[in-house]
């Protein structure tokens, strides 16, 4: 079912980011005005398919901003939207290597956006992430508890200073069979890593 209407009050969010998108546009501009309509082609299909609104895109262009009802709507469609991406027939120039996160919060909706902590927090916890590489806050696993969604497990990252937060935020990276499992440190202000 393909909903129209954007989700209010506690929302899941699903922001991806294209790595090195500047480095691509510089160095073949006419490949990125064929791949990138084809990665929100792909984002718009995944979206629909999970009950999820693409807002509209953030940042310089080339990252989506997606919302759900349900975490567990939000996590299952970043791994499907990561699985869609890798499945797709790119040529090496037009492959583009996204950068996910998945946070829940409290917003508020006006005019057809989205304002508030929450926003900006999942912006943060998508600036720590690499390529190929799916974040979730805490407030995410809290919500998933026992339910993850088939095939996805979860990697404890620790705790990490996110820009203009006063208090860290635990990160968990998505882990599934067909995704990447080894990333370089996340890219936050300092790292408090779990102990286990």
């Amino acid at each position: 079912m393909l909903r129209t209407l954007p989700p209010s009050g506690t929302v899941t969010f699903l922001f991806t980011d294209v790595e090195g998108s500047t480095r691509l546009w510089e160095q073949n501009p006419e490949v990125m005005r064929v791949a990138l309509p084809r990665h929100d082609a792909i984002a718009e299909e995944v979206a629909a398919r999970h009950d999820g609104v693409v807002v509209r895109s953030r940042g310089e262009g080339d990252s989506l901003f997606i919302v759900f009802s349900r975490a567990t709507d939000g996590v299952e469609a970043a791994v499907d939207l990561q699985l869609a991406l890798a499945a797709e027939g790119w040529t090496n120039e037009e492959r583009l290597v996204m950068r996910m996160s998945v946070h829940t919060g409290d917003v508020d909706l006006r005019d057809g956006d989205y304002y508030g902590s929450a926003v900006k927090r999942a912006a943060r916890i998508r600036s720590l992430a690499h390529g190929g590489q799916i974040l979730i806050s805490d407030v995410v696993r809290s919500l998933l508890g026992d339910h993850l969604p088939a095939e996805v497990g979860l990697l404890d990252l620790g705790l990490h200073r996110l820009r203009d937060f006063s208090l860290s935020e635990r990160v968990f990276q998505v882990l599934h069979d067909r995704l990447p499992r080894e990333f370089p440190t996340l890219r936050s202000l300092s790292a408090i890593p779990n102990n286990l």
